[in-house]
């Protein structure tokens, strides 16, 4: 299911990441690899806050509709 699904809070682990790949690459950038830990944060107007590594990053729900997890 695409991340932006994910309960709030709740870890999961990133299973695919879709989309070109000019768009697999900018998210693999930001921490989003196959195999990884991510956790949804907070959801805003449609954006996500996503725990991803050490960092915080605010993604929206277009580009969450790319990750899997």
């Amino acid at each position: 299911m695409p991340i932006y699904m994910a309960q709030i809070g709740q870890e999961y682990l990133v299973k695919k990441i879709g989309g070109l790949e000019e768009t697999k690459h900018h998210l693999k950038n930001l921490g989003f690899v196959p195999g990884g830990q991510v956790c949804v944060i907070a959801v805003m107007n449609g954006n996500l806050i996503v725990q991803v590594k050490d960092a915080r990053v605010a993604i929206s729900r277009e580009l969450a509709g790319k990750i899997f997890i």
